[in-house]
């Protein structure tokens, strides 16, 4: 199956990974001025999520994306991953080094981490609200956990609107599939990371970043004092321009 996705630009090639409650379109502030900078740049859909249907089995994330870059005969790229999305990406480049020439990790998960009592519950949370049927409520759980305060009440409706699309999409599925979560090595990760917190997330994520330069041969950890979770949608112009001034010391963007 070939995910849901948008291709533009020319120059060396940036894909873009997103949150577990967003989907592509969380991009969109960064997608025309990150063509502008010289890259040529994917996004794409996961399964289950905006216009990529919802698994009907077993499957994994970071090999669909991998047979997408294949699909588009696209050999190496730089990955750029928000939370569940910054998973996938240090998952290919840990098992497929070669073909990830950078990685810059917004507030990402990490396989394996123990998730904290705080983070725990708002799955519980979550779960509870759906099995009651409570849509709306799960979707304004997301919202009000996710976002920081820079986030305005466009950027709210926007994460509503892709929250509540992946929740109607998975749950009309007659079966609900997890991804695999394969194991890897991240010390097998050979290209160079930017990873980003935010100081009004989770715990959990904040550590997830502090923790990566003593897993991979080369990353630097940046807290944002003013960033939530999902740092892209809250300060978009900002969250570019540390992309583009990262991702120009390492790949050589067309002009």
């Amino acid at each position: 199956m070939t995910l849901s996705h948008d291709l533009a630009g020319e120059g060396p090639t940036l894909v873009l990974l997103h949150s577990g409650v967003c989907d592509r379109r969380m991009w969109d502030a960064q997608w025309s001025p990150l063509i502008d900078a010289g890259f040529r740049v994917l996004r794409c859909d996961f399964r289950g999520f905006g216009s990529t249907p919802a698994p009907d089995r077993p499957h994994s994330d970071a090999d669909d994306v991998l047979e997408l870059l294949d699909a588009l005969d696209i050999g190496q790229a730089a990955l750029v991953g928000a939370s569940y999305g910054g998973g996938v990406a240090l998952e290919i480049a840990a098992r497929r080094p070669e073909r990830v020439s950078a990685l810059a990790l917004l507030c990402s998960a990490l396989a394996g981490h123990e998730p904290s009592a705080e983070l725990a519950a708002v799955g519980a949370r979550e779960d509870a609200l759906i099995e009651a049927g409570d849509v709306a409520g799960a979707v304004e759980l997301m919202v009000g956990t996710w976002l920081g305060p820079d986030a305005d009440q466009a950027v709210r409706e926007a994460v509503r609107r892709m929250q509540r699309r992946a929740f109607d999409v998975q749950l009309a599925a007659a079966a609900r599939f997890e991804p695999i979560e394969a194991a890897y090595d991240p010390a097998a990760v050979r290209a160079p990371c930017l990873a980003l917190s935010g100081a009004h997330d989770l715990p959990d994520f904040r550590q997830i970043a502090a923790r990566l330069p003593t897993l991979l041969a080369d990353a630097r950890h940046v807290e944002l004092p003013w960033a939530g979770h999902l740092p892209s949608l809250e300060r978009p112009s900002a969250i570019t321009d540390l992309l583009v001034g990262f991702l120009r010391e390492r790949t050589v963007p067309r002009r």
